[in-house]
């Protein structure tokens, strides 16, 4: 039983005393579907998510030249010998 509460981040006592009706309690008293509040607004974004991507594209298109740069300076050293 100790096992499963821990996997399921509540105590023992919590399991015991489950009951259907306490969790239908416990869900009926969130009442405020305004997007205002809660989930919908504690996401607050400084910065464009796209901006942010394209960045990290053009840092990963700048990696990839670079190692083909270096792939091809092995080559060239090897054909050389």
């Amino acid at each position: 039983m100790e096992k499963v509460a821990k996997v399921l981040g509540v105590t023992k006592e919590a399991i015991l005393q489950f009951s259907d009706d306490a969790v239908i309690n416990y869900f009926n008293t969130f009442n405020d579907n305004s997007f205002n509040n809660g989930a919908y607004n504690s996401f607050n974004c400084n910065f464009n998510p796209i901006d942010k991507l394209m960045e990290a594209l053009e840092a990963n298109k700048e990696l990839y030249e670079k190692l083909l740069a270096s792939e091809r300076e092995k080559i060239e050293i090897l054909n050389n010998k």
